[in-house]
């Protein structure tokens, strides 16, 4: 096993890049660019960084150059050999192939295009246009970058001993978050923590120590990289990106209402019918399962990501049974800032409704929190979002209007097209 403390340390002396690998990225974002790539290859998107957590000065904490200089590596990457035999080789959710000969081709040519880097007063203005097929692939190791920048700001100002208790503390923690955990009967927990974990190190080492101390339990890890490493599992579906963009592409309101479900349509025919999981919130839930087609009720589960888990959990029970369905045979995924606590909580009320699973983020990768003085190392919320669609803004709404995004004429006309009424805010800490 890694000795991380030193491996932190060791980087104050020699080059340490961050992200080592093009599958170094979450499981989704692939799924997607393949998705993209047969069926919007000509789309042209601007994606740019969001630090919601305006209290973090980044661009005071973390060097310019030292940021360029590990973003210029990612662009240096490109498919391995090994890596490239794993994703065509490989079984994933039970099907050989995921990925197409000529998907596979473009990628393992493929080197990230270029980045716009420019400091706008305490914070870093990053951004990402080209195709969206191409600059997608940007989202997730640009987060991690920033991400561990920050983290090494932090503790490049202690000393190895320290470097050894902190990490000794941050095990502990970690390890007892998973004896709870493993007290759950017929739990089912993934690592989803890549986009904004302390580091990689960390996170291939959270994965292990949950695969120990969870067993079956664990389901498996959303990075490739770490899933081909320490064989397990891949899991993930698909992202509030994809409905963003195509609604972002309509040319009127009535175009708008039905672009939800054209993504669905085009997912369903990419995958042949697999990964049939629905991400309802981008417009608000309620809304979407009320106009959703007949089609989707047979889909095999939902995932949850924002507002009240408990309702949103009820409402999509609730529309199965409207439509037909057994909520027992599907699946409900929760993974909106969870740690143990929450993940007891849903368990406890859902285990006997339907068939739920927890995607374990921020909270599993990235608890740093009290560890050091002033809270130095408290994870933050920081996202990387798709911002234009060949020019015209996107938008999202989500079941939390607190993670609302897009100009504000826009945001009102989504709200009355997909009608959002009242929503309940709530707090984003990750």
């Amino acid at each position: 096993m890694v000795d991380i403390a030193t491996r932190v340390w060791n980087h104050k002396w020699k080059i340490d890049p961050i992200v080592r690998s093009l599958i170094d990225t979450d499981f989704y974002k692939l799924l997607m660019c393949q998705s993209i790539f047969h069926n919007k290859p000509e789309t042209h998107v601007k994606f740019s960084l969001i630090n919601r957590s305006t209290k973090i000065p980044l661009a005071d904490l973390i060097d310019e150059a030292e940021l360029r200089e590990q973003l210029d590596h990612v662009r240096s990457l490109s498919l391995s050999r090994g890596e490239s035999t794993w994703l065509r080789g490989n079984t994933f959710y039970g099907k050989r192939q995921m990925f197409r000969p000529d998907f596979m081709e473009w990628f393992e040519g493929l080197r990230l295009p270029p980045y716009h880097l420019e400091r706008v007063g305490d914070q870093y203005e990053l951004t990402f246009e080209g195709k969206w097929h191409e600059v997608m692939l940007w989202e997730i190791p640009a987060l991690a970058i920033l991400m561990e920048l920050r983290s090494r700001a932090v503790l490049d100002k202690m000393d190895k001993f320290e470097l050894q208790i902190l990490y000794a503390r941050a095990m502990t923690r970690v390890w007892e978050k998973i004896e709870v955990l493993r007290d759950i009967k017929d739990l089912s927990v993934a690592d989803f923590g890549t986009r904004r974990r302390h580091s990689y190190l960390w996170q291939d080492w959270c994965a292990q120590a949950m695969r120990e101390g969870l067993g079956s339990s664990f389901s498996g890890t959303s990075n490739c990289k770490i899933a081909m490493t320490r064989e397990m599992e891949a899991i993930g579906t698909n992202a509030h990106e994809l409905p963003m963009v195509y609604a972002a592409l309509t040319e009127d309101d009535a175009a708008l209402a039905r672009s939800p479900y054209n993504v669905l349509k085009d997912w369903r025919d990419e995958h042949e019918g697999n990964l049939r999981i629905i991400l309802p919130d981008t417009y608000g839930t309620q809304g979407f399962l009320d106009k959703a087609p007949d089609w989707l009720a047979g889909w095999t589960g939902i995932r949850i990501d924002s507002g009240d888990p408990i309702t949103t959990a009820q409402i999509a029970i609730d529309w199965w049974v409207s439509r037909g369905e057994d909520p027992q045979k599907k699946r409900v995924i929760f993974s909106d800032g969870l740690d143990v606590k929450k993940i007891k909580e849903l368990h406890g009320l859902f285990h006997d409704k339907t068939n739920i699973s927890f995607g374990w983020g921020t909270l599993l990768t990235n608890d740093f929190r009290e560890l050091v003085p002033n809270d130095a190392l408290a994870p933050f919320s920081l996202v990387c979002k798709a911002v234009e669609a060949n020019g015209s803004p996107t938008v999202k709404l989500s079941d939390n209007p607190n993670k609302a995004m897009g100009p504000k004429a826009e945001i009102e006309r989504y709200k009355r097209v997909f009608g959002v009424g009242k929503q309940e805010v709530q707090d984003v800490f990750v």
